[in-house]
């Protein structure tokens, strides 16, 4: 017995997280001991006999002879995700944004009702305000900070009650548990993107959420070559997670799926690093004169900073800051003196990233903001050289920004 089969065997003694990243979903015995999974391209799936075309069809996978459905490396990954999280079973999706769409689609229909958080990740909210709408699926956002309180927003056609912590941008947090428990008791499945913290850092199931999300573009893949997302379920919500994908035709390619396992297999080791190195960058900006806050929940002055304690057992490298007022110009200064970091859209990859953010779009509650807020990713670069490459950056445009004044 070999690989994953055998590391994975004992149920008296499940494996950590970093074992089973190194170990699942591998199985070297099933493809002549090649030690990463093969890439199976293909569609067509043929079978010996009507026998064996119907013995393959299951519950779970009725159509388990076309490749749409999935192949050994479709399950291999699906499988290892849903052990990383403590889920019943995962399904993989085209994009992160693909995964959040359709998981909410898989539970809310005509005349139903979703709550999104205040800070949800820009596309989301446009889809609840545009997609949900036009398919009469009415949408709420509420602030954050709600808590249990959201049982006064809680409707009785309420059927999604959707969770992002950190939030993207703002990176406010949420108190999950309390908002799963209200949002159960009136019956609604709740809905968690997960990117931020990954399975490492954050296990959703054991906190009351019923699909957890995850762009897995991000640091799943870690190597910014390979676009994919995936959600996860509980028992009682996978018949319709999965019933709703094959509905919509989700599927991923191969190459993709054979880069998102090769990804794992470092993920538990270079989160440490992105996680080392963001509060480091975090804790620096936060004592610079041209950063006038630092919105981290792993910083102690942070407002999320005990339900981040409560909660997660980590950290990511991506985080924001409210600079101080300047001109357009003396922006453009700090973005264009930056050497190491590069100016992009994504995160999760090994490289540093900056973004410029406009003021965040809310409906619950005004966030109040009146410098530039920048997004910062920390890569795996060395936590000295961005440092001193945040500080001449920010150095160039607080020179600027005076001169300009004098």
């Amino acid at each position: 017995m070999t690989g994953d089969a055998r590391i994975l065997s004992h149920p008296s003694h499940p494996p950590m997280p970093d074992t089973l990243l190194t170990h699942g979903g591998r199985q070297p015995a099933s493809h002549h001991g090649l030690v990463n999974m093969p890439i199976y391209r293909g569609s067509t799936i043929l079978a010996d006999s009507l026998e064996q075309w119907e013995s393959r069809k299951t519950p779970d996978n009725p159509y388990a002879s076309y490749g749409r459905f999935g192949t050994p490396i479709t399950h291999a990954f699906e499988d290892m995700l849903a052990s990383l999280e403590g889920g019943y079973r995962a399904r993989v999706y085209p994009s992160g944004l693909a995964a959040c769409t359709h998981a909410v689609l898989a539970f809310a229909g005509a005349g139903d009702h979703v709550l999104l958080p205040d800070c949800v990740y820009g596309p989301m909210r446009a889809f609840a305000k545009g997609t949900l709408a036009r398919l009469g699926i009415a949408a709420d956002f509420y602030d954050p900070a709600i808590g249990a309180g959201i049982r006064d927003l809680l409707q009785p056609t309420t059927r999604v009650v959707y969770l992002e912590a950190p939030g993207s941008g703002t990176f406010e947090m949420q108190d999950i548990p309390a908002i799963a428990r209200e949002a159960r008791r009136c019956g609604a499945f709740v809905v968690m993107d997960n990117t931020w913290a990954t399975p490492i850092y954050l296990r959703p199931f054991d906190l009351g959420v019923d699909v957890s999300i995850h762009a897995a573009t991000k640091y799943i893949v870690g190597h910014s070559d390979a676009i994919l997302g995936v959600a996860t379920a509980s028992r009682q919500a996978w018949p319709r997670l999965r019933d709703a994908a094959a509905a919509w035709g989700q599927t991923v390619g191969p190459d993709e799926l054979f880069l998102a396992l090769r990804g794992l297999r470092t993920l538990h080791v270079r989160l440490k690093r992105h996680w080392e190195s963001g509060l480091a960058l975090a804790e620096m900006l936060g004592r610079h004169p041209m950063v006038r806050r630092v919105m981290h929940p792993a910083l102690p002055g942070d407002p999320g900073h005990a339900l981040w304690r409560r909660d997660f057992t980590g950290a990511s490298g991506l985080f924001a800051v409210e600079l101080q007022p300047v001109a357009q110009q003396s922006l453009s200064v700090f973005f264009s003196a930056l050497q190491i970091f590069g100016i992009g859209l994504s995160w999760g990859g090994f490289e540093s990233l900056v973004l410029p953010m406009d003021p965040p779009q809310r409906d619950a509650k005004p966030f109040a903001c009146t410098g530039p807020l920048v997004r910062i990713h920390a890569g795996l670069e060395s936590c000295e050289d961005l440092r001193a490459d945040l500080c001449q950056a920010l150095d160039a445009m607080q020179r600027h920004a005076r001169a300009g004044i004098a």
